[in-house]
């Protein structure tokens, strides 16, 4: 593997009162310039290791690094090194999509012309120009992903975490968000992403896990996944195969 950007090694969360740990000694070791798609069933500790990697919630056990940092000796650097796009929104919705992305740039040291300059063509990328001094309440739920998917990379970060990223989208929204995204990490941008849509997860990502119980059952690209499954004709095939067919949404 070429250089290691996200190396984890017996990382391990168990809640308050839980019995089981939510993640359980998952070792990962992701390289510079990937895609990598993080791929369970509800439950599975997805949103749990993407949280403790992300800063939101401290390992019970384990240890990782990010670009060389860690938050035990380095969290400003690290939180400057990554980018976080959750699924759920999170930008302001009375103010305008202009508002929003200086706001998110100023948090991260942008100022001046710079940021006003950076915020500009980050809405030109995503076609929102013309709307970017409208309110976000008033945007179409396409609209609000691209902005909140913006708000998370305004800082050009070396590391992106993207959950569910298209989900609840029209077409068009999804096609520009996945074109960004491409762009991204064509410039150089690590991408981690969560997501139920396995067909976009078979073409966009250049490796995937499967994370089941708070452990990773496989690595590897899509390509080799399916090929060592039985009778697996794609990824949803493999996941199934791997994580049983057993409902996960009760």
């Amino acid at each position: 593997m070429s250089n290691v950007i996200i190396h984890i090694e017996k990382l391990a969360k168990k809640y308050r009162g839980a019995e089981d740990y939510a993640v359980n000694k998952l070792c990962l070791s992701i390289a510079e310039g990937e895609i990598f798609g993080l791929l369970g069933p509800n439950g599975a500790g997805k949103t749990t290791l993407i949280s403790m990697l992300c800063g939101l919630i401290k390992p019970t056990a384990g240890h990782f690094s990010i670009n060389g940092f860690t938050y035990e000796k380095s969290p400003i650097a690290l939180k400057k090194s990554i980018g976080v796009v959750p699924q759920d929104f999170a930008i302001y919705p009375s103010l305008t999509a202009r508002e929003n992305l200086a706001y998110f740039g100023s948090m991260y040291g942008l100022k001046g012309k710079a940021l006003t300059h950076r915020v500009a063509t980050s809405l030109q990328a995503l076609g929102l120009e013309k709307f970017m001094d409208k309110r976000v309440e008033t945007f179409s739920g396409g609209m609000k992903r691209r902005v909140n998917l913006l708000a998370g990379v305004i800082h050009q970060p070396k590391v992106l975490f993207l959950d569910e990223p298209t989900v609840g989208v029209d077409v068009h929204s999804k096609n520009a968000i996945m074109d960004y995204l491409m762009a991204l990490h064509q410039q150089g941008t690590t991408i981690v992403y969560t997501s139920h849509h396995l067909s976009e997860a078979q073409s966009f990502c250049s490796r995937v896990g499967i994370i089941e119980s708070g452990q990773l059952w496989k690595e590897g690209t899509p390509e080799e996944l399916i090929a060592e499954a039985d009778d697996a004709r794609n990824l949803e095939d493999v996941f199934i195969e791997i994580t049983g067919k057993g409902l996960r949404d009760v």
